[in-house]
Formats: structure tokens, sequence, C-alpha cells
């Protein structure tokens, strides 16, 4: 690769690779990106040929390849920081950080997925409406930790703008986008909105949707 396409993305529309999508636009790292159908181990079969989990993200630089997209943001911070995205270990707000990075993906996103495959993605007769309900209020029950942060700040660690608020803040507007909106507080969604007023944010939307090639 040369220095200007010294990272490409493979990307969804509004999938978790939105978030290192938003995190290149906010560290302004000059990428590659290649948008595929969703899902692309169906839609798109070559790209088994790139990454054989045949999920989205995939980042690939010149030392990297990776599938995760919280950890692909981690990354991202420690390879092409110093940046105020990142916490530093030795400052106090470092575990609420980290937690609040994992909480976004792990605790937060999981049931949707859940969600979205059986409510939606599986052929009707694999539908499942309990597993659906049941991971709808398993996502309500677990934004009770956001709304206790948010009570005390305007965002989840270190009173400023982190890639924590990527991993919380894709979370969120996944729910929206599902159909989960309505079980986000005011305070969330307040806090949706404010995330969503960056111009890196902007920008990530802007990337998604522009004309790219599928090719891998």
């Amino acid at each position: 690769m040369d220095r200007v396409s010294a990272v490409r993305l493979f990307h969804c529309e509004n999938a978790r690779s939105f978030r290192p999508l938003w995190a290149l636009e906010e560290l302004r790292i000059p990428y590659d990106l290649t948008m595929l159908p969703f899902p692309p181990r169906i839609k798109a079969p070559d790209f088994l040929e790139v990454n054989p989990l045949g999920t989205v993200p995939f980042l690939v630089t010149e030392d990297a390849a990776m599938t995760e997209s919280v950890a692909i943001c981690q990354y991202l911070v420690s390879r092409f920081g110093p940046t105020d995205l990142a916490v530093d270990p030795a400052d106090p707000a470092y575990a609420a950080w980290l937690n609040a990075l994992h909480f976004g993906e792990a605790t937060l996103t999981f049931p949707q997925a859940l969600v979205l495959r059986y409510g939606v993605l599986e052929p009707e007769e694999r539908r499942a409406p309990q597993v659906v309900e049941d991971y709808r209020r398993w996502f309500r029950g677990r934004l009770k930790l956001l709304d206790r942060i948010l009570e005390q700040a305007d965002f989840v660690a270190a009173n400023r703008f982190t890639i924590a608020d990527i991993s919380v803040g894709y979370a969120l507007m996944l729910a929206r986008i599902i159909g989960l909106g309505e079980a986000l507080s005011l305070l969330a969604s307040q806090y949706l909105d404010r995330l969503s007023e960056r111009p890196g944010f902007h920008r990530a939307l802007a990337a998604q949707a522009a004309p790219s090639s599928i090719a891998v």
C-alpha cells in the first residue's frame, strides 16, 4: 500500500463498521473505503477470500488485519495518536473509558444483533418473536447504566468526546435504525443527538453514501 491508502476499511452501510469509519473521520486519517452489500458473506462471496469470516468491519493496514469494530477503534487511536479520542492508562478516567468502550459493543449491540437477526433477517419460518422480545427487554435494561453516567456528564468518560462515545453512540444509532429507539431515555436521546452533530459523524455518513466499488 502507498502512504495515501495505508488504511483500507471494508464497510456496509450503518453496520458495526460505522464505528471505525467514524473514528477514521475524527482522526482525519487518509483511508480507502470499500462498500459492500449486506450481508457481504452472501451478497459479495468474493469477499470471503479477503476475510474468511465474511463480516464487516474488516480493516487492513501495513501491520494489521482486524475484524472487531471496537478493537479497530482502539487500534487506530493507539497507532495514529496521540489524540484526545483516547485516555491514557495513567489517567484516573482510564477504567471508565475502557469499560464504556466495550460496553457499547458487548452489552448494547449484542442484544440488538439478535433482535435484527430473528426479527428481520431470517426467513419467515425461522423468525423467533420470543427471542426478539427477550432481547428488546435485555437492551432496555442495560441502558440503565448509560443513564446513570449521563446524569453526571455529557460524555461517557473523561469529560470529553472519545472513541468510547463512538462505541456507545453507534449502539444508540443502531437502536433507532432497527426500531428500538423508543427504549432510549431522554438523556440517551439527547446524548445521541449531540454526537450526531459532530462534523466527523457527518463526514462518515457522507463517506458511506458516496459511490464506491464493491470489488474486493
